[in-house]
């Protein structure tokens, strides 16, 4: 896949959530009722994961003394995959008390993926987030997008997201960030 369509529809609609964006859907996910929503839409917006790879979570997916989400890649359903991806120790503790009294076994939500699509739908709206961005693909597009601007290194965020080849990670390089804009302006004249 191009970074074109991966990043742009064919109308040049942008498909990731930028950085500012992120911060109104992490606020609205925050601000969930429903502690069991909130440790989804959560766990999406930490991890880049798919709605279909949190569902089938597990509290023995939870590694606290790691700091670790382990996740099934399940786009690869023909190999047995698992990646780690870090998240924050204060979330971690939150997913634990989400768990409790919970089997090993059992998944941590207990609601189906057109529910799950509803509850990032709900808050991309409450954020006055519009368009093929506001959706859970867009999240973790823009998860993805977040990584990059932040460095972290392409072979890690491919293991992050669970993609089996590098070129398709690479496809985020892409997205017009900081540098870019910072080298654009140097060509523009300043107003005085």
């Amino acid at each position: 896949m191009t970074a074109e369509a991966l990043l742009f529809d064919r109308y040049g609609n942008r498909k990731y959530l930028n950085f500012n964006e992120r911060a109104l859907f992490y606020r609205e996910a925050m601000g969930l009722p429903d502690p069991a929503e909130r440790a989804f839409a959560l766990m999406l917006f930490y991890t880049g994961c798919r709605i279909s790879e949190a569902l089938a979570f597990t509290r023995a997916n939870l590694d606290p003394a790691e700091s670790i989400a382990v996740f099934r890649t399940l786009k690869q359903r023909a190999k047995l995959r698992y990646r780690a991806v870090p998240i924050p120790v204060s979330f971690v503790r939150f997913l634990e008390d989400h768990a409790s009294g919970l089997a090993e076994d059992e998944p941590l939500w207990r609601f189906c993926r057109s529910t799950g699509w509803k509850i990032v739908k709900r808050c991309m709206k409450a954020a006055d987030l519009k368009g093929i961005k506001a959706t859970p693909k867009g999240l973790r597009h823009g998860f993805a997008v977040a990584c990059v601007a932040a460095q972290v290194p392409l072979p890690l965020l491919q293991r992050w997201l669970g993609h089996s080849n590098l070129q398709t990670t690479s496809v985020y390089l892409d997205f017009i960030g900081k540098d870019e804009r910072d080298f654009a302006e140097r060509l523009w004249p300043t107003e005085k």
